[in-house]
């Protein structure tokens, strides 16, 4: 196309490279008019004759929000204008006066919706819900197949929807873990028909032309510098997930004292010379590598050479690479419990692939790995097949237990690390032992910054904070106070926390009680389950203390929980409403309402896993 610079092939890139900084500049002069003013973005003013386009997102670690805002940006190329909410602004959303809205969701739990979700689920599933003959939508659902109710939530809202009389745009689509290259592959069918059904396009914008986020957020390069076309700069894209940055690990500590049965790490770790930033409250992706003896173990079983050439993706690599920096060799994946199945039909495992024993397989895959698999087979697997079945390993998020403003140039982390014995076998965390077992040499990883889009201390440093953070929950409230005292921030704030034993396990117990005496902490309540005969949790300290925790609710306190979703935050919530109702006098439907508000008032936040 004349006028739009061009990376020739002698500039000092791969193909790869250039194919994307090629596409990159066709995408932003295919958008200039005539005068070469760029044409509006996101947060300018679509053109009059755009048509609307609501996309809605429930988001809890900020996948499905940052999928949301891509295609946000890139359905402006194609003649909308989008209107990008959370899904638990829904009456801003105006579902009933029609349109075309697309929906992109995680999921929670045993099919929870994400928390900015929670009450829209709410007001869609309610008998009240109003028709929605008028509306044509699309639903994106982001999940984990290693849960029962793989994209949970996104199945009840599509379900939900069509019941309400909605018509579907495109077939509810499903992602994994790795989601990114299915999410293409969706939104990619999603602009055919969407575009195939608008009545116009924004000038200079064919039908044809490719989203600018198709694949990564950023090259595969590290580099920080601009290349030059012609008179116009060019940034090159940093570090990001899709590049991480090799990052050295400064410090590597057990927090434990003798006689925990725990091992909780912290780490520090230098970010100088990345350019990433993070704030409190954000996740920090940690990019594991496999156990190298893991790896050997299964190139044994499948009576290989790790030296054997194996496809992944479109590169050619030796197994043990595959095997040790890109495949899951823990976690067995549906196809391959499939293909074992098949192989060796007497096997203990066939029968338990029968849609009724699900529950039964779940049971019996607890504590078994992709090697107790192999196992089985009466016959080595063929390595090119095995590579096949084996799902991509993906990055860890671990919430930042550090502010920026406290540790310049560098983030911390508060991990623990996962090891056990089960079927006869010692077991280990990918990413959690890959951290603990740094040593010498080997203490670099690769990282990256996911930013929370939601979990952050309250923006008004006045505001009181009351934050639920037992064992490594205490990681993101660690970050919280550290923020608060860099900034002399005079909000009140109140920790719950807890673990098994005080004198083994009352993680940062010096710099906690430090701020507790500064009056930092205002208030310090310790559940540790382990120190007398009747366990006591963080769940029973807050309803001793309920008339307190209320009137710090009625005084405007943000209230924070972080840690596991399963059982912690549910017991969490459930003594929560229960304050409400006794404290704050509510019956039970009041009291779910006055939870409720708080969550659409961003006043109740969770960090949860």
């Amino acid at each position: 196309m004349a006028g739009i610079p061009h990376i020739p092939e002698t500039a000092p890139f791969n193909a790869e490279q250039r194919a994307w900084l090629n596409g990159f500049l066709a995408g932003i002069f295919s958008q200039m008019p005539a005068n070469g003013q760029p044409a509006p973005q996101l947060n300018g003013a679509p053109a009059a004759s755009a048509e609307p386009l609501l996309i809605l997102f429930g988001s809890q670690t900020g996948s499905a929000e940052g999928l949301a805002k891509k295609l946000a940006k890139d359905s402006q190329s194609r003649g909308f204008a989008p209107k990008i909410l959370a899904l638990n602004d829904c009456e801003q959303a105006s579902l009933a006066a029609g349109g075309k809205a697309v929906i992109i969701t995680s999921t929670w739990g045993d099919g929870d919706p994400p928390d900015n979700a929670v009450n829209f689920w709410s007001w869609l599933n309610a008998d009240t819900a109003p028709r929605l003959e008028n509306l044509n939508f699309a639903v994106l659902g982001l999940g984990d197949k290693n849960y029962s109710d793989f994209c949970g939530a996104s199945k009840k809202f599509d379900a939900r929807l069509e019941a309400l009389g909605a018509k579907r745009l495109a077939p509810r689509g499903e992602c994994d873990v790795d989601y990114e290259a299915a999410a293409n592959v969706w939104i990619d069918g999603l602009w055919k028909t969407l575009v195939g059904q608008a009545s116009r396009l924004s000038s200079g914008a064919p039908a044809n032309v490719q989203s600018q986020t198709n694949g990564s957020d950023f090259l595969n390069t590290g580099e920080t510098s601009a290349v030059r076309t012609g008179e116009t700069p060019v940034p090159l894209p940093q570090y990001g997930k899709s590049n991480p940055f090799p990052a050295k690990l400064l410090k590597n500590v057990l927090l434990n004292q003798p006689g925990s049965g725990k091992e909780v790490r912290h780490y520090e770790i230098a970010l100088n010379g990345s350019g990433l930033t993070y704030e409190a409250g954000d996740a920090l992706g940690v990019v594991p590598v496999n156990c190298p003896e893991l790896v050997e173990e299964v190139v044994a079983a499948l009576k290989a050479s790790p030296d054997e050439n194996v496809k992944f993706g479109d590169n050619i690599m030796s197994l043990r690479e595959a095997l040790t920096h890109h495949l899951d060799i823990t976690k067995p994946s549906p196809e391959m419990l499939a293909a074992v199945a098949r192989a060796a039909p007497a096997s203990e495992l066939a029968p338990l692939l029968a849609p009724e024993k699900r529950d039964e397989l779940k049971k019996w895959l607890w504590g078994r790995h992709v090697i107790d698999l192999l196992h089985l087979l009466p016959a080595p697997m063929p390595a090119a097949e095995f590579v096949s079945l084996l799902k991509r390993l993906v990055p860890r998020l671990y919430s930042i237990s550090s502010s920026p403003k406290a540790h310049p140039g560098e983030v911390h982390l508060t991990v623990g690390a996962v090891r056990y014995e089960s079927h006869g076998r010692e077991r280990k965390g990918v990413a959690s032992t890959f951290l603990a077992d740094r040593v010498g040499d080997t203490n670099f990883v690769k990282v990256f910054v996911q930013p929370s889009h939601g979990f952050k201390p309250p923006a008004n440093g006045g505001t009181p904070m009351i934050m639920v953070g037992p064992g490594t929950g205490i990681a993101p409230f660690r970050a919280f106070l550290e923020e608060r005292q860099a900034t002399d921030a005079k909000g009140k704030n109140w920790l719950f926390f807890g673990d098994q034993k005080r004198a083994a396990d009352f993680l940062y117990e010096e710099q906690l009680a430090s701020w507790q005496k500064s009056g930092l902490l205002a208030r310090l309540d310790l559940a540790f389950s382990r120190d007398q005969e009747q366990k006591i949790y963080v769940q029973d300290r807050m309803m001793e203390h309920a008339a307190e925790l209320w009137s710090w609710l009625e005084a405007g306190a943000h209230f924070y929980v972080c840690g596991d979703a399963s059982r912690m935050a549910k017991d969490v919530d459930a003594a929560l409403h229960k304050i409400v109702e006794t404290a704050g006098g509510k019956g039970a439907e009041a009291a779910k309402a006055y939870v409720a508000k708080l969550k659409s008032d961003k006043r109740y936040q969770r960090d949860v896993y």
